[in-house]
């Protein structure tokens, strides 16, 4: 099978297609036929050795895919080859085959094609943890998302607006601006151009906002947490800006703020039951219209290092899908 290999860490462009043996299941495993794999912020930081986490070399990027099972190995219930899945490996979805853990895969929704699935596990089980468990987002109240066009903004929009909250959406760009609202966004604010806190300030009435998602990280941090409300939480989702902000402690006392890290990954590990209840929540969401992945851009395995180079540099809205077949 072929499958985009990292051998080193380092730079993305050493990414390279090579011919691998496919995978075969051991206990509790199941072999995936990968019919699509979508592009993660993580994923560009795995193969250059920066991400929390760092896999045996060589290995295949790739944390969430769709498609369908072709073997299982022992101990494993419920599923069998034929049935079609999404599943979020960590690693191994930029390839044709994926061996994947059995309690890390879901049936795909019914309706839900594979390019939609595989862009469907992380960033909306990523943002619907963080709101519902993490942040504890109830409807009425008002929610900034940082970063808002990209993968986990863009899926956060329309998780808060399913769980009947008022969004503010924040990017870089009139452009991206206009994607966020046309994924239901209630207001914006281009952060390029204001002053995000004093904005934050006058879309809220000088109150504030309950909760703030954050994969930004950087200047707009401070900014934003200056501008939450009475107990108001910050969401700690990641750094997409590349600079971990620090924060001075004072700012969390005034006013009884709470900063929340959110780890979707190791959560899923600690509480399986609770994961397998978000993706029915998110399911029964998709099937409603509520929530929708958008899908930018399609592209092959060889052109995904591409792909990756410009999500870095923040010009991917949405969500990038990577077809192994093409």
């Amino acid at each position: 099978m072929k499958a985009l290999l990292c051998r080193e860490y380092g730079p993305i462009d050493r990414l390279k297609v090579e011919e691998v043996p496919s995978p075969r299941p051991g206990p509790n495993e199941v072999v995936v036929e990968v019919k699509a794999s979508s592009l993660n912020f993580p994923d560009a930081l795995l193969v250059q050795g920066l991400y929390q986490v760092k896999p045996p070399l060589p290995f295949s990027p790739g944390m969430e895919l769709a498609g369908v099972v072709t073997q299982v190995g022992t101990g494993v219930r419920n599923l069998e080859p034929g049935d079609r899945v999404i599943a979020s490996p960590g690693r191994g979805g930029f390839a044709q085959e994926c061996l994947v853990p059995a309690e890390r895969v879901s049936r795909l929704p019914a309706g839900m094609d594979y390019e939609t699935g595989s862009a469907f596990m992380l960033t909306y089980c990523t943002s619907l943890h963080a709101l519902q468990d993490c942040g504890h987002l109830a409807p009425g109240e008002t929610l900034v998302v940082l970063g808002a066009a990209g993968g986990v903004g863009s899926s956060a929009i329309e998780v808060a607006k399913a769980m009947g909250a008022r969004v503010i959406a924040a990017a870089s760009s009139e452009e991206k601006l206009a994607f966020c609202q046309a994924l239901g966004a209630d207001e914006t604010i281009d952060y390029q151009t204001g002053d995000l806190r004093q904005r934050i300030l006058d879309l809220t009435s000088g109150k504030g906002a309950e909760v703030v998602y954050d994969p930004v990280g950087g200047t707009h941090t401070e900014a934003a947490l200056r501008a939450t409300a009475w107990r108001g939480r910050l969401l700690v989702i990641g750094f997409a800006s590349g600079v971990i902000p620090q924060v001075k402690l004072n700012l969390a006392l005034l006013k009884e703020r709470s900063l929340i890290g959110v780890y979707w990954g190791d959560w899923v590990q600690r509480d399986p039951d609770g994961q397998r209840r978000n993706v029915e929540r998110l399911a029964e969401w998709f099937a409603q219209g509520k929530i929708r992945p958008a899908v930018s851009e399609r592209v092959a395995l060889a052109d995904a290092p591409a792909a990756m180079t410009r999500l870095l540099q923040r010009k991917v809205k949405g969500k990038v899908v990577v077809v192994p077949g093409a």
